[in-house]
């Protein structure tokens, strides 16, 4: 076994292909939906609990720049993640399979989210 193989330690200089980044955000953002419906199910609870509860959540929704900010980020993960996932379908249908259409449909899954996430930051604000 060759021990002295080149080895590129410095993260600034590793180019990864946009197919890459694409499945590396999938992931993440199942991870941030993971935990932000923590967050959610507690808001559910509170709201379930009392008119009170209820009349506290909305306000803190309304009010709130960290929960809206969490609701920002959790629905603009579920919108990444769902259009990702579609891609992903597609793929097991055996389109999108190639270096060039996989490319493109990665370009278009990136795009597509930026938009929704712009429609969901302007929903919520």
């Amino acid at each position: 076994m060759n021990k002295k193989r080149p080895v590129n330690l410095d993260i600034a200089t590793i180019s990864m292909p946009v197919t890459a980044i694409v499945s590396i955000l999938h992931r993440v953002t199942g991870i941030i939906l993971f935990i932000g419906l923590a967050f959610l199910f507690y808001a559910f609870d509170v709201s379930l609990d009392s008119q009170e509860g209820f009349d506290k959540v909305v306000n803190t929704l309304q009010t709130s720049f960290l929960a809206k900010f969490i609701i920002w980020g959790t629905v603009s993960a579920l919108m990444y993640h769902l259009v990702a996932g579609v891609k992903h379908l597609f793929m097991d249908l055996g389109y999108f399979e190639e270096l060039e259409s996989g490319q493109a449909a990665a370009k278009a899954n990136l795009v597509i989210a930026a938009i929704l996430v712009l429609l969901v930051g302007v929903w919520i604000w």
